[in-house]
């Protein structure tokens, strides 16, 4: 693979980050509650005292979670293969055209490792003097790549590296092909069960979103409107009934409704049996997804005599990947670095 720091461009993927053992599960929690970008725990200087207290105040529950996923969380390595199976793609022969830049892709993580700061020094030591940030957040909110984007302004100040970012793709084509592509999957999944008798109006899909506080909506954050705009492009290509729910709340605020345990409960009285779940906001699987859904909302589901199943996580689709390298090659002539 072509390579050299005075022509290359870095990609920095940016991504929330979790625990890598069970060790690391109180620390990741104060890093992340440590944010006044999410959540402003009194005056700024007991921003990180009370982080800390409550990281050790909930460790045990989520410890407990993260060993029924397998003691950590995949996120970063998946993060890792994306990045890999990204910069195969944007050094691929159709891609590394005579003259051409070469590209590397690094990783930040906001609250784990490796961090921003890490990820940008790396860049730094290889000699690289421009990047295209692409945030692993299709959507955007302030939570999420407005967080992520202040941690990066805040370390690359001090280096030679220009930056160009890009803040939202909820809508690009190959991004909703993907997601398409596993509401398909998901719902042949059914078809593929002997005991499945029914037709594909009798599935239900469930977009399930992270939840947010109502407070970054009322000032403004576009984020339901742009998992809604996603919907509504993949409904486009496909029919079938569906709802809209948020999961992973946490702390005593006004979150966003309906929740998806809520939503299942609905759903079951309403006489569904078959549900598909789809998490709309992720990108890869983590435990939101191997832990809520998968567990928790199954357990739940059974409950009430349906049978939930979960459209795999894009994690290295090749659609998602796809949809990530026309995202930078866009970045690229935006930024005026290319032809």
């Amino acid at each position: 693979m072509r390579y050299n720091a005075d022509e290359a461009t870095g990609i920095l993927l940016l991504n929330l980050g979790g625990p890598d053992s069970l060790k690391a599960v109180k620390p990741f929690l104060s890093n992340l509650f440590s944010d006044r970008d999410i959540i402003r725990l009194g005056p700024s200087f007991m921003q990180k005292p009370l982080a800390y207290l409550i990281s050790f105040l909930r460790s045990g529950k989520t410890i407990e979670a993260y060993k029924q996923i397998g003691g950590r969380s995949p996120i970063t390595e998946i993060t890792g293969e994306q990045a890999q199976c990204l910069e195969d793609a944007l050094n691929s022969s159709e891609s590394a055209t005579e003259g051409a830049p070469s590209f590397k892709v690094y990783i930040g993580m906001r609250y784990w490792h490796p961090s921003v700061s890490e990820a940008v020094a790396e860049i730094h030591r290889a000699g690289i003097k421009r990047v295209i940030v692409l945030p692993l957040y299709p959507h955007y909110s302030m939570a999420t790549t407005g967080s992520s984007l202040s941690e990066l302004k805040r370390v690359i100040e001090g280096y030679p590296i220009k930056p160009f970012t890009i803040t939202e793709w909820f809508d690009h084509p190959l991004y909703i092909d993907a997601l398409v592509e596993r509401i398909k999957d998901g719902i042949i999944s059914f078809h593929s069960d002997r005991t499945f008798k029914t037709s594909e109006r009798n599935i239900h899909v469930l977009f399930s979103a992270h939840s947010l506080p109502v407070k970054f909506i009322e000032e403004g954050d576009p984020y339901v409107d742009q998992i809604k705009g996603t919907i509504a492009a993949i409904v486009k290509k496909m029919d079938f009934p569906w709802s809209l729910s948020f999961q992973s709340k946490s702390g005593p605020v006004e979150w966003l409704k309906p929740s998806t345990d809520d939503t299942i409960k609905e759903l079951a009285r309403q006489g569904i049996r078959n549900l598909l779940v789809v998490p709309i906001s992720f990108v890869s699987d983590h435990i939101e997804t191997l832990y809520e859904i998968d567990i928790l909302y199954r357990n739940l589901a059974g409950d009430y005599e349906m049978d939930l199943r979960r459209t795999p996580s894009l994690n290295t689709s090749p659609l998602l990947i796809t949809a990530m390298k026309n995202l930078v090659m866009q970045g690229m002539r935006e930024a005026g670095w290319r032809e």
